[in-house]
C-alpha cells in the first residue's frame, strides 16, 4: 500500500515515513500544499495524510480541491486543532477521518489500516485465500495455520493481489502501489519479488501470470 504524507513539519513527517515505512508501506512526502495537491494528482495512492496548516495551499483547500475534480483516495487529516468546529470544517471539506496533534503511531496506523480497509469494502483486518490467510493489521501471514516469513515487500505485493483478488493487474499497477515516487519503472524486481513469493507460498495455481499483462491472484477452494 501507497501512502502520502503531506507535512510541513520535516521532523514529524520523517518520523511517520520511517514508522510506515517499517510497517510495509511505501511512502511519498510533500511539504507544501502546492507539491501535495500535485502528487495526489498525478499519482496513485492508496490514502493521503494531510496537515492543515501547510505553506502555499492549506490542507482544506487542498483536499477540496482534490474532491472536486473527482479524487476519491481516502484523506486523513491531520491538525493541532482540536476545537468540534474545526474538526466539522476539516470533514466537510471531503476528509475521511481526523487526527489530532501530538498523536501516537500507534493511533495513527491504526486509522490508517482502517480507512484503507474500508475504501476496498473488507470488513476485517484478515483475507482468506482458502488455507491461507493475510492478517492485514498483523502484517502476518499463516498457511494451514503456520506462518510463513515474508519481506516486507513481498507481503505488500500479496496484500494487493489479494485485494484485487480474482482480478488481473498489471505491473505498473503493482509498483504504483507497492513503491515510491522514486523507484525505477523498468528494473524487473516485480518479476523477481513473484518468484519469491510463489516459492515461499507454495501454490502452484495461486498467482497466475497473465503474459503480456500482469498477474491475477485465484481464489484457492
Amino acid at each position: 500500500m501507497r501512502i502520502l504524507i503531506v507535512e510541513d513539519e520535516k521532523k514529524l513527517s520523517d518520523n511517520m515515513k520511517k514508522g510506515l515505512i517499517e510497517s510495509g508501506y511505501a511512502v511519498d512526502q510533500a511539504f507544501d500544499g502546492d507539491e501535495g495537491l500535485y502528487l495526489a494528482e498525478s499519482e496513485n495512492y492508496d490514502l493521503i495524510i494531510l496537515d492543515i496548516m501547510l505553506p502555499k495551499m492549506n490542507g482544506l483547500r487542498v483536499c477540496t480541491e482534490l474532491r472536486r475534480k473527482g479524487t476519491i483516495t481516502p484523506i486523513l487529516m491531520l491538525t493541532a486543532k482540536t476545537r468540534v468546529e474545526d474538526k466539522v470544517i476539516g470533514l466537510e471539506s471531503g476528509a475521511d477521518d481526523y487526527l489530532a496533534k501530538p498523536f501516537e503511531f500507534a493511533e495513527l496506523k491504526a486509522r490508517i489500516q482502517a480507512l484503507i480497509r474500508r475504501s476496498v469494502q473488507q470488513p476485517t483486518s484478515v483475507i482468506s485465500l482458502g488455507n491461507i490467510e493475510i492478517d492485514t493489521v498483523k502484517h502476518k501471514v499463516t498457511k494451514n495455520q503456520t506462518e510463513i516469513n515474508l519481506t516486507p515487500k513481498e507481503f505488500a505485493i500479496l496484500e494487493f493481489l489479494a485485494r484485487h483478488k480474482d482480478e488481473v493487474v498489471t505491473r505498473t499497477q503493482i509498483i504504483e502501489h507497492v513503491w515510491d515516487y522514486n523507484f525505477d519503472s523498468l528494473s524487473n524486481v516485480v518479476d523477481v519479488f513473484m518468484a519469491s513469493l510463489r516459492k515461499k507460498l507454495r501454490e502452484k495455481n495461486l498467482i497466475q501470470t497473465i503474459h503480456g499483462v500482469g498477474y491475477k491472484l485465484n481464489t484457492l477452494e
